[in-house]
């Protein structure tokens, strides 16, 4: 038997390559299918089943291409519906893998068809669960991403206290529990950044598997404090229920070099946006007028989910060298599967075509202090709420507009006024300078380093807990 995680940072996401004497399982794949198919081939072993705990909202599954490839079988969990063949598992239904048998157990809550997938051994030992998003090392998937007008936040959550006591808590303490997600997920609340556990010691340090707990007291502590759902997530959950171009394809279309000219026939569309995805130093220095920062190196696709609303949206690239298949394939992971091309050699070729470019005033987070303690300015502060109650700039003129929420609070931003822009690190900043001057705010100032570089300064007060005089 052998099993391996497959981690994707970005998306912090789990899939899993289970084996058995030559017949192989996937468990939640992701879009792209030649890892897994290269992983089966190295080891001699064919694709048998394609497990998917639930429909994703966060990434866009590759089990249609899986299978198609693979000849594998796609089996969902009961309640699922699609518009492709799938097998329907029923709950406590055994699926035969070589030596192992991979048990499918209904644990709704997260989502009504949400299940789950115990292995057991050649001697009837139960040693692993695959839990998809009903339960996470340290916490459980949220209960209100599938939510019907026949069934509330608190009615799933009542579903998931359920599903783990009588589904998964009866498990041996010894059983390794492996989520589909870990911290970074916008899947759940309170995510470890530790990838698997032994169920005994969740039950022992998650605060939703306490024994003592009753399911109202369960039902109150997961439904609250959820923020809003990135906006990408329900498209994403109707694009794993449908049928959609495959991945090969859209690497085919995509991954297209383009001359200037080219380039700028495509952009002058009306729905058509350019993507640049190199770093933050390099964007602030130069970058064409009108195009948004992702970096690649940061958390790169729920960014680009989050912010821009149109999935159908044509975009072009500016990429770094090598990066272009990459960048692509990152994009169709969240749903972004309309990609033109790349600008051949990049800003670079921009500049010698003798074509326009922008950039964006950046400065030090000890200049910054220095200017700050000569004349307070107006500040912007685009953490997430969390972060700026715990700690923020003491000053009436501090404005917090968490860039999750940047696409719908900028007007009310006052285009007269100079703002000195921070995130934690340096890099949402960037991306919120991008939109904001996208939107037609030109005095705009980067602080580099952001919060965590200007708490080395005593110039400037920070504080906790202490209410903004402004705030969107």
């Amino acid at each position: 038997m052998y099993i391996q995680q497959l981690f994707t940072g970005c998306l912090a996401e789990m899939a899993y390559y289970i084996e058995s004497n030559g017949e192989a399982a996937i468990i939640d794949p992701l879009r792209e299918t030649t890892p897994y198919i290269e992983m089966a081939k190295d080891r001699n072993a064919k694709i048998k089943f394609i497990f998917l705990t639930h429909f994703h909202a966060d990434f866009v599954s590759g089990h249609l291409d899986l299978a198609k490839e693979t000849g594998a079988t796609i089996v969902f969990g009961p309640n699922a519906k699609t518009a492709f063949d799938f097998h329907q598992g029923k709950d406590e239904e055994l699926f035969e893998l070589g030596d192992i048998k991979i048990k499918l157990l209904h644990t709704p809550g997260h989502t009504m068809e949400s299940s789950s997938y115990l292995l057991i051994d050649n001697k009837g030992n139960t040693p692993y669960i695959f839990t998809g998003d009903t339960l996470f090392i340290g916490d459980v998937g949220r209960p209100d991403l599938a939510v019907k007008s026949d069934l509330t936040e608190a009615d799933l959550a009542a579903h998931l206290f359920d599903s783990l006591r009588n589904k998964i808590m009866s498990l041996p303490d010894t059983t390794i529990v492996y989520p589909a997600h870990g911290a970074g997920s916008a899947c759940g609340k309170n995510m470890s950044k530790e990838t698997y556990d032994t169920l005994g010691n969740q039950k022992a340090t998650n605060y939703t598997l306490r024994a003592d707990m009753t399911k109202e007291e369960f039902i109150k502590e997961v439904t609250t404090g959820l923020t809003t759902p990135p906006q990408y997530f329900p498209k994403n959950v109707a694009m794993n229920k449908g049928i959609n171009k495959s991945y090969d394809e859209i690497l085919a279309d995509a991954n297209t070099p383009l001359s200037v000219e080219e380039f700028k026939t495509i952009l002058s569309n009306e729905n058509s946006l350019i993507i640049d995805v190199r770093h933050e130093n390099d964007f602030v220095k130069s970058h064409i007028p009108g195009s948004l920062f992702f970096g690649l190196d940061g958390g790169f696709a729920p960014w680009v989910g989050t912010l821009i609303e149109d999935l159908n949206t044509s975009i072009l690239l500016i990429t770094p060298k090598g990066r272009e298949e990459e960048t692509i394939t990152r994009l169709s992971r969240v749903g972004y599967d309309n990609v033109k091309g790349y600008l051949k050699g990049g800003i670079k070729t921009w500049i010698a075509a003798g074509e326009n470019v922008a950039s964006i005033d950046s400065i030090s987070a000890e200049t910054f202090a220095e200017e700050f303690a000569k004349k307070p300015c107006s500040v912007l502060d685009v953490r997430k709420e969390s972060e700026f109650y715990s700690e923020h700039i003491i000053h009436d003129d501090v404005t917090n507009s968490s860039l999750d929420k940047l696409m719908k609070e900028y007007p009310q931003l006052d285009k007269n006024k100079t703002y000195y822009t921070h995130c934690a690190g340096g890099y949402r900043s960037v991306i919120a300078l991008s939109i904001l001057k996208a939107k037609g705010f030109n005095k705009l100032i980067n602080i580099e380093g952001g919060f965590n570089k200007i708490k080395e300064y005593s110039t400037v007060q920070t504080s906790p807990y202490v209410c903004p005089t402004t705030m969107l």
